[in-house]
């Protein structure tokens, strides 16, 4: 049996990792400044987190959600802690894409209504009503593309405005920074006057924080920048540092009826241990204000170059956007400065570094990145 070619790959294997850094099979290094896709939060291998999921798999790894697991209310008080949403309920996922399945399928239950608004450039996962709220031509099937779904531009007021009118509208869907769409930013005016147009029109409004969450941008959420709380807040990706976990944050306005949601692998005992200690990890070495301070440095000392033309985005979670197009230059990058960086377009390059990014790392990516240029 092969592999179903759907990726484009580089040729690198690698084999290990360690912090900010890993290593390929022939012992080359890299500096990591994608983190497999904004997954690696807390640096691969952390020995805490290491220790904390040893520890698990030699007690109890796996058993369905038919028993109490009392690591769920560990990690629901924790991150609850750490985002100030503690009056809110957490349900427990494997994957971004799952999450917000589940939390498009709770705005319609809760309103009794059908219709979602999403925002172009968006992407909120590959399962099937993700890809129909996602702004992607080349992942929607025909069974994806469904009349159900309103997609407005970015910022736009009015254009929410418009599309909730017609009262058959469940749920707005917006990630807290666009990442896959080119890290664009909502504007915390625009976050703010759309979290009063849903408050009072009953419309479910949902924040993807799947890839900008987790102390990504220098708060634990994106939307926490604008002062808002919605209503619903979806998470992944960095939440348990690449164990498969996801998870929906739900208001008290919602009410809870038995069976209306579930999942057989969501909440193991596994990806418990691992998401408790990425939240452990995160509050004692205090990477949240961390990130905003690195993040802060790297945009300050990015190379004054005509061949970039703008920088967005915040903490770290940053998109670089260049004059011309960046596949030769993210081939150089990785082949023969050995960093790994992601992209967003065919121009920009996206950078998703650990939160135990040091200032001396980006250093080096600097050094790198004018030496490319």
């Amino acid at each position: 049996m092969e592999l179903f070619d759907v990726y484009s790959l580089y040729d690198v294997t690698l084999t290990r990792g360690q912090g900010t850094r890993v290593w390929d099979d022939h012992g080359q290094e890299y500096l990591d400044f994608y983190a497999g896709h904004a997954v690696i939060s807390v640096g691969h291998c952390h020995p805490d987190y290491v220790a904390a999921v040893t520890k698990q798999l030699n007690t109890i790894g796996f058993y369905s959600n038919s028993v109490v697991n009392p690591l769920q209310i560990s990690l629901a008080h924790k991150l609850g802690k750490l985002s100030g949403l503690e009056d809110y309920s957490l349900f427990l996922v494997n994957s971004g894409a799952e999450a917000n399945e589940n939390a498009i399928k709770l705005a319609s239950f809760h309103t009794g209504k059908d219709r979602i608004v999403a925002f172009r450039g968006s992407f909120h996962g590959r399962t099937s009503a993700a890809v129909a709220v996602t702004d992607n031509p080349k992942i929607v099937a025909p069974f994806n593309a469904n009349q159900k779904v309103t997609f407005v531009d970015l910022n736009d007021i009015e254009a929410v405005k418009a599309a909730i009118a017609g009262g058959d509208v469940a749920g707005v869907i917006i990630e807290g920074i666009q990442g896959v769409g080119g890290i664009r930013l909502p504007e915390d005016g625009f976050l703010r006057e759309l979290r009063r147009v849903t408050a009072e029109s009953g419309v479910v409004l949902i924040l993807d924080e799947v890839q900008s969450g987790c102390g990504r941008t220098g708060r634990y959420f994106a939307h926490q920048w604008a002062g808002i709380e919605p209503d619903i807040v979806t998470v992944a990706k960095g939440i348990a540092n690449g164990f498969p976990i996801g998870g929906v944050l739900i208001s008290p306005m919602f009410e809870a009826t038995k069976g209306m949601l579930g999942s057989t692998f969501g909440g193991n005992y596994l990806a418990m241990s691992a998401a408790i200690a990425v939240c452990d990890i995160i509050e004692k070495e205090h990477l949240v204000a961390r990130a905003a301070e690195v993040g802060d440095y790297l945009r300050a000392s990015l190379p004054d170059s005509p061949k970039i033309r703008e920088v967005r985005g915040r903490g770290l979670m940053v998109g670089i956007e260049f004059t011309e197009p960046i596949a030769e230059l993210r081939k150089r990058l990785l082949f023969e400065k050995h960093v790994f960086t992601g992209v967003s377009g065919k121009n920009m390059i996206r950078l998703l570094a650990p939160l135990t990014t040091s200032k001396e790392d980006v250093d080096i990516f600097i050094k790198a990145l004018e030496e490319c240029l």
